[in-house]
């Protein structure tokens, strides 16, 4: 077979290690060969694509990033995308396609599935929103990313008696804000789920700081919303898909502490240093065990499925289920976790 594969959206952690895994357990075990599109949908679109085989993906395993580089093109807002998609498959002969990407990748590749598209999905995302799977590659990194930054704060905030907002990703889910924030003993954890009322923030703070010296971090995810009429925030600018472009709630939320309780607040916004860099042993055994499943579902035509994780098992479901909705936070480990050390 001819298989080709892509990676789209946002990049991180992993990717790499997916790509390979890909590339491996299709030679070797299949003698199939395999190309790669380049950024993403884009790639399609326009027929650019690179030959991939083993040689070309040694050493990439501990490499962040992504060697087919990435964009958030979107076939279905450009006029006649899905046809010139179905196109290139067709003019350089590919039998299957592995699409490795988020809500937006995957979504593009579930209703190119219904046209008749050969496309298995392989989940990818740092925020852990995709329905259908336990974790998604790049997960484990941005946590452990975002938890050593927060350890870091502490040192710097204790010393100047201050308290200090760190911001991390999250457009509609908490999920990295809520791990790196128990991991980093956050006094306060805002995230998209739940509205926070800043008043309680405040109060929060007021009652650590009553001990004597002490020093606050509050992590905030981009997506966090305050409760209607508290505070106001501007309305951003939307992407390709719609969504918008987040970023800047954490200096919003500094500005409101330090002014109705007079500490002394600092803003740090961790921002796409959690994308990047070597990926967590973990994320580079799921992305393996992710890719060499891909290779297997392709060669047993499970066409529209997705890899994914379930307990410690690889299992496949469909991709519309894992676009279908978001995977918000778990509301429990939310409010019988995280709100048990708020404070």
């Amino acid at each position: 077979m001819r298989v080709a594969v892509l990676t789209g959206g946002g990049d991180c952690p992993g990717l790499n290690a997916a790509i390979r895994a890909v590339v491996r357990k299709s030679v070797v075990r299949f003698e199939d060969e395999v190309i790669g599109y380049l950024d993403g949908w884009r790639g399609v679109l326009e027929g650019d694509s690179m030959p991939l085989d083993i040689e070309r993906c040694r050493g990439i395993l501990p490499r962040g990033g992504t060697i087919l580089g990435t964009s958030r093109t979107n076939p279905y807002t450009i006029d006649g995308g899905p046809e010139r998609a179905m196109a290139t498959l067709e003019r350089d002969g590919v039998d299957a396609l592995i699409a490795i990407g988020g809500e937006d990748t995957l979504g593009v590749a579930d209703r190119l599935a219904a046209s008749g598209m050969p496309v298995v999905g392989v989940p990818k995302t740092i925020d852990n929103d995709l329905s259908g799977t336990d974790l998604t590659i790049g997960f484990d990194t941005a946590v452990q990313i975002a938890a050593e930054a927060i350890d870091r704060l502490h040192t710097t905030a204790e010393s100047h008696d201050r308290v200090i907002v760190c911001e991390v990703m999250g457009r509609h889910a908490g999920w990295i804000a809520t791990y790196a924030g128990i991991a980093g003993g956050a006094t306060a954890i805002l995230v998209p789920e739940e509205p926070f009322d800043i008043d309680a923030v405040c109060e929060y703070l007021r009652h650590r700081h009553s001990f004597g010296r002490y020093a606050s971090i509050v992590v905030t995810a981009e997506g966090a919303l305050p409760a209607e009429g508290t505070i106001t925030v501007a309305s951003p600018e939307l992407d390709q898909f719609g969504h918008p472009r987040l970023g800047g709630i954490g200096n919003t939320v500094a500005a409101e502490i330090e002014r109705r309780t007079g500490f002394e607040s600092r803003v740090t916004i961790l921002g796409h240093i959690q994308r990047g860099g070597t990926p967590s042993a973990f994320d580079r055994v799921l992305a393996t065990r992710f890719g060499t499943a891909a290779a297997d579902a392709v060669h047993e035509g499970a066409w529209g499925e997705m890899v994914a994780l379930h307990g410690a098992r690889i299992e496949r479901v469909p991709i519309a289920d894992a676009v279908a909705t978001l995977k918000t936070l778990d509301a429990e480990l939310f409010r019988s976790v995280a709100e048990v050390f708020f404070g």
